[in-house]
């Protein structure tokens, strides 16, 4: 079997997504995805992932990656290359499952659980306004999700009090003002609805200190993002000042980056994201690093549809599995725009993927049909077909990307 084109689609419309679709000499296509800061993504996927990845066998996706990871190392590879690398990745991975007419998650190892635990981050989508719901009626929203069988929200009501000192410090009254969503909520649905608290690291320590000190007789099941990631020994002194557990963090990609935060204890909790870090592969290794310092994990997913059936096939795998964050306001919109999945959350909890082979997702047929769909192509017949290991680089000008 042969990589014979990689394909990437583009929705105007849906700016953070970008889509992928790698094709085989046998006919199988697997799909990708990444999202956020996409014509970066798309430079490097065209440019310089797709290029040395044409010609070569699919089901390698050990091999692959780690030739595609030693040629983008040397230009930052926590960026743009390794968001496109782990579109291309994922869908590797559904290629082999398709081949082997088998589900992802049995090919990582089988089920250890028989379903998934999840929350809702409230971003917005039309006609799901959940965003500003959540700032003006937080209560409200809340009831409306735990009749749906939500049982836990994340969002984030101080990041707007950071901008009048680049959130160095934080008034009182701003303190109470970004309460006031919590309180609601509390008020609405109870001490068991799980409430996470996202911050964006908006916030010095001192600001950071303050707020967590406010929130701690709120029952709060985590805070994220607490402040910037490097920022690790930081983050593990405020970790000691405050008995709400901190997650993360998704910013940091790949096990080399997250091995000094884990290693230190900067968090009770860490938190990866499988179309960002490198991919499925990369995503269970970094599970398993924290697994080894008894740390759960987070799923960060607030991407797009085929990214969403990535992490429910890592999520239904790996035993530290701490939650697999849900976007209702994408899954019941723009989801079934673009692709076949259901995603009912019943009880606070996902399903399984089922037995669909690969990642058991297709492409709605009409999405051809969008006005607003760009593709890009890359095909020919590579320049690193068969190589192992990047070697003395400049030995190979044409791999030298």
């Amino acid at each position: 079997m042969r990589i014979t084109k990689i394909e990437s689609l583009f929705c105007e419309k849906l700016p953070r997504l970008l889509l992928v679709r790698v094709h085989t000499d046998t006919g199988i296509i697997g799909l990708g995805e990444t999202y956020d800061k996409v014509p970066g993504s798309l430079g490097a996927l065209h440019g310089t992932i797709a290029p040395i990845l044409l010609g070569n066998d699919p089901r390698n996706i050990d091999r692959l990656w780690n030739f595609c990871f030693d040629t983008i190392l040397y230009h930052g590879y926590a960026g743009a290359e390794l968001r496109a690398l782990s579109a291309v990745e994922i869908a590797l991975w559904d290629i082999l499952g398709k081949s082997l007419d088998t589900p992802v998650y049995k090919l990582l190892g089988g089920a250890v659980r028989d379903r998934i635990s999840t929350y809702n981050t409230c971003i917005g989508h039309p006609p799901y306004d959940d965003f500003h719901r959540f700032h003006n009626n937080a209560g409200e929203l809340a009831l409306e999700m735990q009749a749906e069988g939500i049982q836990g929200v994340k969002i984030w009501p101080f990041d707007k009090y950071s901008v009048r000192n680049l959130g160095h410090s934080i008034f009182s009254e701003e303190i109470e003002a970004g309460l006031e969503p919590v309180r609601s909520i509390r008020k609405a649905v109870g001490e068991h609805f799980r409430i996470g608290i996202e911050c964006h690291f908006r916030f010095s320590r001192a600001a950071m200190e303050q707020i967590c000190y406010a929130l701690e007789p709120y029952n709060i099941y985590f805070i994220e993002e607490v402040l910037r990631a490097p920022n690790h020994q930081e983050i593990g002194r405020l970790s000691e000042k405050t008995r709400i557990p901190i997650v993360g963090s998704e910013t940091l990609l790949s096990r080399w980056q997250m091995r000094d935060w884990i290693v230190s204890g900067a968090s009770q909790i860490a938190m990866t994201d499988v179309a960002w870090t490198g991919g499925i592969g990369e995503t269970k290794r970094l599970a398993s690093l924290a697994e080894t310092f008894g740390m759960p994990l987070v799923l960060h997913n607030a991407g797009g549809p085929i990214s969403h059936a990535a992490n429910l096939h890592v999520a239904a795998n790996i035993p530290n599995l701490f939650e697999m964050e849900t976007v209702r306001a994408f899954y019941r919109t723009y989801f079934k725009e673009l692709t076949d999945i259901e995603t009912q959350v019943v009880d606070g909890h996902l399903p399984l993927p089922g037995d669909r082979p690969g990642l058991g997702i297709e492409l709605n047929p009409a999405i051809w049909e969008r006005s607003d769909l760009r593709v890009q192509v890359s095909e020919g017949p590579g320049t690193a077909v068969g190589v192992k290991a990047m070697g003395d680089s400049w030995s190979r000008p044409d791999v030298r990307l």
